[in-house]
């Protein structure tokens, strides 16, 4: 194979070119959503019952595989264009916090919705097991893409607007939201595309009419042919089931990611900028630029996390990216020179989100498939609430001149949750690891 052919396959640009046409539209709505995200953040009383939001989002999610994957993804995208279309028409503040709550406003510029939940499980099913970790990290790649490119379109329109006769800083705004609120309409005009081979019932049927199988739960005490007839009576149910022998790794990885989340939700961009401002007095210009970089080392991590998991496995790749990130965390606040800070700050956003593809495809692999849109919802609330009491408890340590508390802290608690992940997922290892052999000798070194 040539070198341009290897760094091809590598990269994972094979799998996705090779990817069925649903799988590109969901990539698409992805991008599209998060380049809305991008410009959409509020802060405030709106930010904290924006996730208020995140539990409706959740029902949906457990509604999804019942009456329909491509009905909710429609669904929420009006939600979205609902949101978009209050705020940037009206001024009421009690009518703009209901939108805020009622509809989908990303309160931080990142996902929020059923739709993370819905299109990992969808893309589960769509992609074979061998590449399933190369289509999550461009999945996480091109939202990336949209974020940062949503962020830099929204603050050249708003600057540009406010250049015109009659554009004060509020009309520049409500012209974003209208965006927002366009884009939205396009990703609910791109889910009539879909096929229904996106269902999971469809998909269940057709696989069972054929007499395959393209992949084994990885809980052990559901065989073939046990509680057949229950899961059929079950199957058209419209809300999602999840089994008992699922329940408790469910109950593990949330209390994993929610201890993750936790130290994530300690140290937000927004914190970090502020710690660097007060210690070094480095101008926002600056500060922009370097998180900038950070953002697109981040990125393009996540290709060769893929990679790195088809040769180590899930749970490794997961581990040894994770754990180096979290040591680097710790230790920004101990140099006392700005080049020393900078060094570990890049360290460790080149690592810290290396985890995620091998993450999505970890979960797409511990339940069974009809289970997975219900369990994804629930840990994204779980995620999403453990996350939202780290700023408040950074602020109280600032405040006090503890500042380099929080990153020790959220260091720590990162390590605990990677050695508790090693620790706790060590009997799944041989049946996640993508790539490795199922012999005995493929355990980890």
């Amino acid at each position: 194979m040539r070198l341009h052919e290897r760094v091809i396959a590598e990269l994972g640009l094979l799998s996705l070119v090779r990817a069925p046409r649903d799988t590109k539209l969901i990539i698409l709505q992805r991008f599209t959503r998060f380049f809305a995200f991008g410009g959409s953040t509020i802060i405030g009383l709106f930010m904290s019952l924006a996730l208020v939001g995140d539990v409706i989002s959740f029902g949906l999610a457990l509604l999804a595989d019942g009456i329909g994957r491509k009905v909710v993804l429609g669904f929420g995208a009006l939600l979205m264009a609902f949101s978009g279309v209050v705020f940037a028409f009206s001024g009421n503040f009690w009518v703009l916090l209901a939108a805020g709550v009622v509809g989908i406003i990303s309160p931080n510029g990142r996902e929020i919705g059923p739709f993370s939940a819905i299109e990992e499980s969808t893309l589960a099913h769509l992609t074979p097991l061998e590449i399933r970790s190369d289509i999550f990290a461009w999945y996480t790649v091109i939202g990336s893409a949209g974020n940062a490119a949503g962020k830099l379109a929204t603050g050249f329109i708003v600057q540009h607007l406010q250049t015109l006769d009659g554009w004060d800083q509020i009309h520049s705004y409500q012209a974003i939201f209208f965006a927002y609120a366009v884009l939205a309409a396009m990703n609910f005009l791109v889910t009539f595309f879909l096929s229904n081979e996106v269902e999971l019932y469809g998909r269940e049927e057709q696989r069972s009419s054929s007499g395959s199988e393209d992949e084994e739960p990885l809980i052990s005490g559901v065989e073939d042919g046990e509680g057949g007839e229950e899961r059929i009576g079950e199957k058209r149910s419209l809300l999602s089931n999840i089994s008992k022998e699922s329940r408790a790794i469910v109950f593990k990885l949330c209390c994993l990611f929610a201890v993750d989340s936790l130290a994530s939700g300690l140290v937000p961009a927004s914190w970090v900028t502020y710690f660097f401002y007060g210690k070094f007095s480095l101008e926002e210009g600056s500060l922009g630029t370097i998180f900038s970089v950070m953002a697109f080392l981040s990125a393009i991590s996540s290709l060769v996390a893929a990679s790195l998991s088809k040769r180590i496995g899930l749970i490794r790749t997961m581990v040894f990216t994770h754990l180096p990130s979290a040591i680097f965390l710790m230790l920004i606040p101990v140099p006392s020179s700005l080049v020393g800070a900078l060094i570990f700050l890049v360290l460790r956003s080149s690592l810290a989100s290396m985890d995620i593809a091998p993450k999505a495809a970890f979960l797409s692999m511990v339940v069974l498939p009809g289970e997975r849109t219900a369990v994804m919802g629930l840990i994204s609330v779980v995620r999403t609430f453990s996350q939202s009491g780290g700023p408040v408890i950074t602020g109280v340590l600032a405040q006090s001149g503890k500042f380099w508390v929080t990153f020790l802290a959220a260091g720590l608690l990162k390590a605990g949750y990677d050695l508790g992940l090693l620790a706790g997922f060590q009997s799944y290892k041989r049946k996640t690891d993508i790539g490795m052999p199922s012999s005995e000798n493929a355990d980890d070194a």
